[in-house]
Parts: C-alpha cells; sequence; structure tokens
C-alpha cells in the first residue's frame, strides 16, 4: 500500500523541498512530493551588522587606542600639577591678533587657576550616537546629533584616563572648565551627559561653555577669553588645533600649510607645554589632505622588482 500526506503537512514543508513519505514495515515503496510554498513565507534573514570603520576600531576599540590616552591625559595630570606649584604670569591663551611671528599670550595677574578642555572625542567618547549610525548606515545627521546633545546622557563614556586625571588636577587646586562645541540650548543635556561619565558636577557659563555662548560661532577663541576674565588658563587640552587657538582653523590653510603652522617655533615649544592634543581620527579637520598633500613629492616610491 502507498501512504498519502495530507495537505495540512504539506504546508508546512519548506519551499522546493523534496519530502520522502515514511516507509511501511511491510513494503519498502515510497514516493517524493515536491511543494512550492508562496513567496511572502520565506523566513526573514537577520541583516548583517555592520563592521566598524578602522578607525572606530582604532579609536573606541583598541587596547593600543587606549594605552595612548591613559599616556596623554597622564602627561597632561602631571603638568598641571607641576604648574600649579609654581603658578605663571602668562596662560596658554593667545592674545587677540597674536601670530607665530608675533606670539603674544593672556597675562595672569593673581587669578586663580583653570585647565580648559574640550568634551567630544576629549573628555568623553559618543559611542551611544556612532554606534547606531553605523547600525543604520546613516551619515551623520545634525538633528540626530542634536537630539543626541540633549538625550545621550549614560551612553557617552569617559575617555580611558581622564577620571585619574580629574582627580589629579582637583586636587591640585585647579578649576576644571569645558568648552564644547555643542549648542548652548543644549546646556544641561550636555552637564548631564558630563556627569553621568564620572567628570563631576559643571555649572552652565561658570565651567561648562558652549557653542554660542560667545561671538564667533565654532571659534572658541572668544569663549577662552571669557573664560580668562576670571582664571589664568595654564592648559588647554582638545582633540583638534581649533580647541587650542581659531588661528589654526584658517580654511584658506591647505593640509601642509596648516601642519607647517603647529611647527612655526613659537607654536611647536608649546606642545606638550600647555598645549595638548589627543588622537581622533575619526572626524574633523584633521581628517584632508589630497594624495599629493599627505604624501609629498620626495617620499615617492616605487619597487625595483618586475612582476614575474
Amino acid at each position: 500500500m502507498k501512504h498519502l500526506i495530507s495537505l495540512s503537512a504539506l504546508a508546512l514543508l519548506a519551499a522546493c523541498q523534496t519530502v520522502q513519505a515514511p516507509a511501511d514495515p511491510a513494503e519498502t515503496v515510497s514516493e517524493t512530493v515536491t511543494v512550492t510554498m508562496p513567496e511572502d513565507t520565506a523566513v526573514p534573514v537577520p541583516p548583517v551588522m555592520p563592521t566598524p570603520p578602522a578607525t572606530q576600531q582604532w579609536l573606541y576599540g583598541s587596547a593600543e587606542a587606549r594605552i595612548a590616552l591613559v599616556q596623554d591625559w597622564n602627561e597632561i595630570a602631571a603638568y598641571i600639577e607641576a604648574k600649579a606649584a609654581t603658578p605663571p604670569n602668562a596662560s596658554v591663551v593667545l592674545a587677540p591678533g597674536a601670530t607665530a611671528d608675533a606670539p603674544d599670550f593672556l597675562a595672569c595677574g593673581d587669578k586663580p587657576l583653570a585647565a580648559v578642555f574640550d568634551a567630544d572625542e576629549t573628555l568623553i567618547w559618543n559611542l551611544g550616537v556612532t554606534a547606531y549610525f553605523d547600525r543604520t548606515g546613516q551619515s551623520f545627521d545634525p538633528k540626530i546629533w542634536d537630539n543626541w546633545e540633549k538625550t545621550g546622557a549614560g551612553t557617552a563614556v569617559a575617555m580611558p584616563g581622564v577620571e585619574n586625571a580629574f582627580q589629579r588636577i582637583r586636587n591640585a587646586g585647579v578649576e576644571i572648565i569645558v568648552n564644547t562645541n555643542r549648542d548652548n540650548s543644549n546646556h544641561a543635556g550636555t552637564a548631564d551627559t558630563l556627569k553621568a561619565a564620572g567628570l563631576g558636577e559643571f555649572a552652565y557659563q561658570q565651567t561648562l561653555f558652549l557653542k554660542g555662548d560667545a561671538p564667533g560661532g565654532s571659534g572658541k577663541d572668544g569663549r577662552r577669553y571669557l573664560i580668562s576674565d576670571n582664571y589664568c588658563i595654564i592648559a588647554l587640552a582638545g582633540d583638534q588645533l581649533g580647541d587650542i587657538a581659531d588661528i589654526f582653523n584658517d580654511r584658506a590653510l591647505s593640509p601642509p600649510e596648516r601642519k607647517a603652522l603647529s611647527a612655526a617655533p613659537a607654536f611647536d615649544q608649546m606642545w606638550g607645554n600647555g598645549w595638548f592634543i589627543l588622537p581622533n581620527p575619526v572626524y574633523g579637520p584633521s581628517i584632508a589632505g589630497t594624495l599629493d598633500e599627505v604624501f609629498p613629492a620626495d617620499s615617492y616610491w616605487e619597487p625595483s622588482i618586475q612582476d614575474e
């Protein structure tokens, strides 16, 4: 005899699947039935999570980046501790009109000491919003970033080395001030984010300054002058040269010219001596340059071997 397969059983078979009927113990005869399922019953395949760009893998995920940043923050804290022990007469803020050929720094007087830091990719890593953009395949969206500034507390984390450095700086009696290009309408969210990352309390327009608090837009010199009205700034740190002085962000400068300006004798002596730049290969004005600008002609090389 032959066994029959019910229609309800057939409905459970996979698309284009071959089925052998169960054998009767008394017989070895079998039959096959081919069933084609409707396309809309296919099981959805979960999306493959994208791999972060190499720059994000290095900065946010590598042991090497963690080590580099801990080293940087130890150097910053040690410098500030030394300066606090012997306060200087001049700050590290360039005076209005200062140039590489005619450098001039704001006077300190008897003002209390402060260290001024950028926030994003200097004090905190914006892991939440960066991962969101990666997961969804979206490019940077200012509306989403604005929402992140308001609501990102808890998913932005302190960068390696920052918490220990802040404890040392505060123990040295130096005020910590944040000067960030987050929008000043989001000052509450930014303060919440810094606090949630374990970096302490920051008061708007006292120890927290944002874009819009002084003329100049995203330029930070105006805010540095505001802070300097009340403090002697003995250290500046950030992930971009604009965190040090607006002179470095002249849009007319090509990458080689900008690099040369940073190496001018009056400025070159400041790196690690009041001016500190932290690594950020992910975004910012440092991510620029043509092939010829990045690799000058005198670096050209070709292999001497020939393809066989």
